[in-house]
């Protein structure tokens, strides 16, 4: 997988796009004022997890004991589902996280899941055992996603009053649709190494 294609595949796990009206509902109590330096806090919080994840993924799969084949099937089947959600979400219109909550959000839910989500925790996981020298790379390529997501959610005002959000819902589903493609290659990448290795 190249820099360029683990960006884009973040980026459609953070899903900045499908975000936005929860983040502007989760804002809704918190003064005008406040409300960007909240987001910013909430998204530095997210990077510092996923890079945490990033570093030191190999470690946490060597405590575990779990092979590559494992976390490529477990991807697949966790972006899957992510990605179902997207393009089918919920009925009770609480997003991919569930209901938004009153107050101040603070890490729960806008940081953790929100941004930095089960789904790009075992992405990261997987791209660092797959290829594990190439971290930087792995690195560069979060900081893109991550910097991607963090100017659409600053800037979710403006977008849902220009979009509207029947246009950011179409556009949430788009992004589903190619995240549930790139999760059954995830899935049938590990299940083929799997069979490999069986063989």
């Amino acid at each position: 997988m190249t820099t360029l294609s683990a960006a884009i595949l973040l980026f459609l796990i953070m899903d900045p796009l499908g975000n936005i009206p929860i983040f502007l509902s989760l804002l809704k109590d918190v003064p005008p004022k406040r409300r960007r330096k909240v987001m910013i806090r909430e998204l530095l919080i997210a990077l510092g997890v996923l890079l945490g994840f990033l570093i030191g993924g190999q470690h946490i799969l060597k405590l575990l004991q779990l092979r590559q084949e494992s976390i490529s099937i477990a991807g697949g089947i966790v972006l899957f589902l992510i990605g179902i959600r997207m393009v089918f979400p919920p009925a009770d219109g609480g997003g991919i996280f569930g209901k938004p909550g009153e107050g101040e959000p603070f890490i729960v839910p806008m940081a953790i899941p929100g941004v930095a989500g089960p789904s790009a925790m075992a992405a990261l996981l997987l791209l660092t055992n797959t290829q594990p020298g190439r971290t930087a790379d792995w690195a560069i390529a979060l900081l893109g996603a991550w910097l991607a997501t963090s100017v659409i959610l600053l800037c979710s005002t403006y977008l849902f009053r220009w979009l509207g959000e029947s246009v950011l819902t179409a556009l949430e589903r788009v992004m589903g649709m190619l995240l549930i493609a790139l999760s059954v290659q995830m899935f049938l990448g590990g299940v083929a190494a799997y069979l490999h290795l069986a063989v």
